[in-house]
């Protein structure tokens, strides 16, 4: 499992526009990070993922976006794996 998720890491982080990408797994343990995404924030990336998910119990996983005047971060868990994608805010 290690070599695909790097090479998935590797290429997200390589995409138009993306800064950083955190991948953890359900107990908040970090799986993978690359550029401005720290290991330190993979446990309240999962927690976030975990609450949004309890607002509309036997939904699918909502996708949350995290935004300021600088940043954002789009954050998604899919079969107990947490990514979080950071991104320049596109400009018109």
């Amino acid at each position: 499992m290690e070599k695909p998720l790097e090479k998935c890491l590797d290429e997200i982080s390589h995409s138009a526009g993306v800064s950083g990408v955190l991948c953890a797994d359900s107990q908040g343990l970090s799986l993978g990070v690359r550029g401005k995404a720290s290991n330190t924030s993979s446990g309240m990336i999962a927690a976030l993922a975990d609450r949004a998910a309890m607002l509309e119990p036997g939904s699918p996983d909502p996708f949350i976006l995290l935004e300021n005047e600088n940043s954002q971060c789009l954050i998604h868990r899919n079969n107990g794996v947490t990514l979080a994608i950071y991104k320049s805010p596109e400009t018109s």
